[in-house]
């Protein structure tokens, strides 16, 4: 299962950390092999760190944007001619299938090529009205924060470090990027590939260790801060962030609902619901884990659902066979098990998989479907992120949308429906819904922001608001032939008359 990164790549080289120091041992979900060792950063290894990016970053922010965007452009194709190098290393870290990895490599090279395309006009310096019309020409330019400090989950090992670092860069910032300690040669591999495409040494810098450890020190030294993770921990870092009065990201939790409409087309929704809950065997922070069917629907979709995921091909391993993979860890497997055992304790019914299946992996829980689940139950409103979906009778269109709106988080949502779809999608407290698609369509859609609302984060991903986030905005107004507080020898009277008449004037203007 161990697949070894090419003779003349040393991923352990760019981790920033001192020689001699400790090292961790990686491990594949597969079946517990040693990926290799790494070494751990240590809280001076992060200032270290943050004072190389800064150096590289005052002179990558006089480079011409022509220059970045062709860096980026050079590693998108990059990423593309290491499609079945970049595969493999997402899968022996995370366990995933290669169907699931495809969609980290897939969407890493769109967005790329999105920010190539359309981020330098996203960027460039605009012309605003100024005070007074000729008189006062004003200019909004957009200007890097400085050393952003990026901290991501072992979810999407190559999407979400990637997706997070390169409009940072592109804005002109200098990074240093801090990936789970379960998944780290993936974002290793990134950095090498963004090295080969061009990208100045120094800019980006990958620090390994704890996070309670090393994650705080770079709170500590960030000028932004950018955190996918779980809520509890996204509060932390946003306190910190205040009191230092830094701009914080964060996306965190999600307990997602998808909706199944009394005029949906059971057939599409119940093959799009298999996507929607077991992607990644669940561990996706934008998966569903509720479905709420209306009650005319209920039969027919349940037996179809029932049915797909019944026929699911479960497998641990680097093949394209499998539809679903394995779960990362030990404490993920714990998590999802309690989660389900303690449902059906209390009178939960299991209409599909409900165990661990330790001969496929030793992390494999097999795609589970349940009903009958009761708010005393913990998988009822906690996040289980796995491979656990609970089916929920409605019998009311409007009952769905009060049922799916009724928690604190509101990441994503799903709607299933031939004709109501938009009128109920504007009715979900959700930073982001599909209708008639489980999670992709709004995700993938990179000209649109993407982020959570309630307890599930602040700021976006992609779009404008994805690359502006990054920036602070700088307004530059040059005052010509006459000053704003009017010309000397008028006096005060005389000049506040002309401006009234004025004002009655430009207010009218649009």
């Amino acid at each position: 299962m161990h697949v070894s990164a090419p003779s003349d790549i040393d991923l352990a080289s760019l981790v920033s950390a001192r020689d001699g120091g400790r090292s961790m041992d990686v491990h594949c979900p597969f079946d517990k092999s040693l990926i290799g060792s790494l070494p751990v950063s240590t809280r001076d290894d992060v200032a270290a760190a943050f004072a190389t990016a800064r150096s590289a970053q005052a002179e990558w922010v006089r480079t011409p944007m022509r220059e970045r965007t062709r860096i980026l452009t050079r590693f998108r194709d990059l990423v593309l001619d290491h499609n079945t190098e970049l595969l493999t290393w997402i899968q022996q870290e995370t366990g995933k299938s290669r169907a699931n990895a495809f969609e980290e490599v897939t969407d890493v090279a769109l967005w790329a090529g999105h920010l190539a395309h359309h981020g330098p006009g996203v960027l460039r310096e605009r012309r605003r009205a100024g005070a007074i019309p000729v008189l006062t020409r004003t200019h909004e330019r957009r200007v890097p924060y400085g050393v952003v400090g990026i901290i991501t989950p072992w979810n999407y090992p190559f999407t979400l470090p990637v997706t997070d670092s390169l409009p940072a860069l592109l804005a002109g910032n200098a990074v240093v990027l801090k990936p789970d300690d379960k998944t780290p040669h993936t974002a290793l591999r990134a950095l090498s590939l963004l090295l080969e495409a061009g990208l100045p040494p120094g800019l980006l810098q990958i620090v390994l260790g704890d996070g309670s450890t090393i994650g705080e020190e770079i709170v500590e030294h960030a000028d932004h801060m950018v955190f996918t993770g779980s809520t509890a921990t996204g509060r932390t870092i946003a306190t910190r962030c205040a009191e230092r009065l830094i701009g914080v990201a964060a996306e965190l939790g999600g307990k997602n609902p998808m909706l199944v409409l009394e005029d949906a087309d059971t057939d599409r929704a119940a093959a799009g619901a298999v996507t929607a809950c077991f992607s990644n065997s669940g561990q996706l922070c934008i998966s569903v884990e509720r479905i709420y069917v209306h009650d005319s629907q209920w039969d027919a979709f349940t037996s179809r659902f029932v049915e797909h995921v019944q026929t699911m091909t479960v497998r641990a391993g680097c093949t394209w066979d499998a539809d679903m993979g394995s779960l990362i860890s030990a404490q993920q497997l714990e998590t999802v098990t309690r989660h389900v055992d303690d449902a059906v304790q209390k009178g939960a019914r299991v209409l599909a998989g409900g165990r661990a299946r330790p001969d496929l992996g030793p992390y494999v829980f097999e795609p589970t479907v349940l009903t009958d689940v009761q708010p005393d139950m913990e998988l009822h409103s906690a996040e289980t992120f796995g491979p656990v979906v609970s089916l929920y009778r409605a019998h009311s269109d409007e009952e769905a949308v009060a049922a799916a709106n009724d928690t604190d988080f509101g990441l994503n949502a799903s709607v299933w429906s031939k004709r109501h779809g938009p009128r109920v999608a504007r009715r979900l407290h959700a930073g982001s819904v599909n209708i008639n698609e489980g999670y992709a369509a709004t995700w993938a859609s990179h000209d649109a922001p993407m982020g959570g609302v309630k307890d599930s984060g602040i700021g976006r991903r992609h779009g404008m608001d994805g690359i502006l986030g990054y920036t602070q905005a700088q307004t530059i107004a040059q005052q010509r032939l006459l000053p704003i507080a009017g010309p000397r020898g008028l006096s005060h009277e005389r000049w506040a008359s002309l401006m009234h008449a004025g004002v009655r004037v430009l207010s009218r203007l649009p």
